[in-house]
């Protein structure tokens, strides 16, 4: 059904249709309701607004490659910000880039590449997995993740303006640009404070300018923008961890990679149960073996999946390493706090238009390629399940 659709408008659109879509790090659903945002409150009531639920976990670098396949962090590879290859011992961390740049653990078809096997161009600008060459490819636009501190948000955006002023030929029809705030001050100061609060009328006042400007372009009657992003944020109280030395011996356990969730590896295969029957029942933690997590989650099937899958409740933390008062994310993405913002307008979206209950992140992907007229490949979501939102 979704090919059905997405050939037939292809087939009826006759024009030349350009997206724009931008990531806010960190954008939890409510911030717009919370704080001063006119431009995001306007694309309200002219666009689309609605709510996003994050794929598990609810975490940066895996949400940003979901949204650009389409696939859950499970199925594409990237299931979690930090995880042991079972392989090949090696540990895969956000921090360490000759791992994190390797090819190998990006799978699936990033819309970029989508687009560009089929003769669409495409500029990206610091989205997750687009400085890596998945499958020998790039984006036809592109920059390494390093020069993310050199280019300022004005700049990005200054960025989106250039490469939609591009000759015709040259010009890409789909710009994707990630912005790293609120979700900096949200680690930092939590999400309801004051340094969030000027983050997010900052990027609200910064976007509001953006718009007007490709409104002004030649093209701008044919741009529909999105704006959203890949997980909420919650505070993490004082007093609210739990250290796995408090319940695990060491004998037990190869490595733990502490993050939400935690990702336990046993030592040898008959600790699993000592594991799970340790963490089975302490407050505030959940604890499942490796193919055992709800379905729900969509989670614990990778070959890369730890033995046990830890996950603390909301606002709590499981790690060795001593936590600040902050906030974080990482959760069960039903958790209200976890949800993201989203707000979409231009010729193929409704107007005025307020999307009752959320819908998943997996959708962005076929959503995509409808507005850009191309064929999707195998995906986890549906474009029927926001298809409402469309005209």
């Amino acid at each position: 059904m979704t090919l059905l659709l997405t050939a037939a408008w292809a087939a009826a659109a006759g024009k030349d249709s350009y997206t724009v879509i931008i990531s806010l790090d960190g954008f939890r659903w409510d911030y717009t309701e919370a704080y001063d945002t006119p431009f995001f409150d306007r694309l309200a009531l002219t666009g689309v607004k609605a709510i996003m639920q994050p794929s598990f976990p609810s975490k940066t670098f895996p949400n940003h490659y979901t949204l650009a396949t389409g696939l859950v962090p499970d199925h594409h590879g990237i299931i979690a910000n930090k995880f042991k290859v079972l392989a090949t011992g090696e540990k895969f961390s956000l921090s360490d880039k000759d791992i994190s740049g390797n090819p190998k653990f990006y799978g699936g078809d990033p819309i970029w590449l989508t687009a560009k096997h089929q003769g669409v161009r495409a500029g990206v600008i610091f989205w997750v997995g687009s400085d890596v060459p998945i499958k020998g490819e790039h984006p036809d636009y592109w920059h390494p993740y390093s020069q993310s501190a050199e280019i300022t948000f004005p700049d990005r955006a200054d960025e989106i303006v250039k490469l939609l002023s591009l000759p015709k030929k040259d010009r890409p029809h789909l710009v994707m640009a990630y912005f790293e705030q609120p979700d900096a001050h949200g680690h930092t100061y939590g999400p309801v404070t004051m340094p969030t609060r000027r983050a997010l009328e900052s990027l609200d006042s910064l976007l509001d300018n953006l718009w007007t400007r490709i409104q002004a372009l030649p093209v701008g009657d044919n741009v529909n923008l999105i704006i959203t992003g890949d997980h909420g944020m919650t505070m993490v109280p004082a007093n609210h961890q739990l250290y796995p030395k408090d319940f695990l011996k060491d004998e037990w356990v190869d490595c733990i990679r502490n993050d939400l969730p935690a990702l336990v590896y046993a030592s040898k295969p008959e600790y699993v149960d000592s594991i799970y029957n340790a963490l089975n029942g302490v407050d505030h933690l959940r604890v499942w073996r490796k193919g055992q997590v709800p379905a729900y989650l969509n989670y614990g099937t990778n070959p890369n999946m730890g033995d046990l899958i830890v996950l603390p409740d909301l606002g709590w933390v499981f790690d060795k390493t001593e936590w600040p008062v902050c906030g974080t994310h990482g959760y069960d993405p039903t958790y209200s706090d976890m949800l993201v913002a989203f707000r979409a307008i231009g010729p193929d979206f409704k107007q005025g238009y307020t999307r009752p209950g959320a819908f998943r992140n997996v959708c962005i992907y076929p959503l995509l390629c409808h507005l850009l007229g191309l064929t999707p490949s195998p995906n986890d979501g549906s474009l029927e399940e926001v298809s409402d939102m469309l005209r």
